[in-house]
């Protein structure tokens, strides 16, 4: 077995990342248009199953550790960002729903930190909308790093579309549950400082220094 695969796996989806970018970018001399559609989604989708398999291995093998939980949430979204930033650069998405499913992340990240450092992570631990949102959205750029028919009677573009609407709108959702969860520790942190601007300050006694002795 070699050491800590799992970090390992979460290494190399980072490393993937420019790989399969870089793919979209290579000359039509090169390679034809349908195959780097079809080499670029191969990347991406590999990459994107090192995310399931490295978490799978952890657990089984018992090789968590504070690192690899810190490293493979901030591959996923780096992962995430650079196929939508790719897909809009390519007119294949829309700038604005990148900037939502971008924006969420960030801000969920923050937020999960934040709550980690109160002792409260279990607040805002992934939810059932949460893993249905992810669903949607690799749907949704794997069919649009494809961009090719492949389904009898199914548009690739028209389902990587509206699966993508679907998964920006679940995004939104998932944020505002996550804030609501986190909201009474909001107005808690909010409250603390004023509580101690209001608490008046124990004057200190100081007693006359007793007469020295002659």
């Amino acid at each position: 077995m070699i050491p800590n695969l799992p970090t390992a796996l979460t290494w190399l989806r980072i490393v993937l990342i420019p790989v399969f970018v870089g793919i979209y970018y290579v000359p039509d001399a090169w390679l034809g248009p349908t195959a780097r559609d079809w080499t670029g989604m191969s990347v991406f989708a590999l990459a994107a199953i090192t995310d399931w398999l490295d978490g799978w291995l952890a657990r089984r093998w018992n090789q968590t550790s504070a690192f690899g939980a810190f490293l493979d949430p901030v591959a996923d979204k780096l992962m995430v960002a650079a196929a939508l930033i790719l897909l809009v650069d390519l007119g294949r998405a829309e700038a604005w729903l990148a900037i939502i499913i971008i924006g969420r992340e960030i801000a969920i990240s923050a937020l999960r930190e934040w709550m980690a450092q109160l002792g409260r992570s279990r607040n805002v631990a992934v939810a059932f909308v949460g893993k249905v949102k992810t669903v949607a959205q690799m749907t949704a750029l794997v069919a649009l790093l494809l961009w090719e028919d492949v389904i009898p009677g199914v548009s690739t573009p028209l389902l990587g579309t509206f699966a993508l609407w679907i998964a920006a709108t679940l995004t939104l959702w998932s944020m505002f549950h996550y804030l609501r969860l986190a909201a009474p520790h909001f107005r808690r942190e909010a409250a603390a400082p004023d509580a101690e601007a209001r608490t008046p300050q124990t004057a200190v006694r100081t007693d006359p220094a007793p007469p020295r002795p002659h």
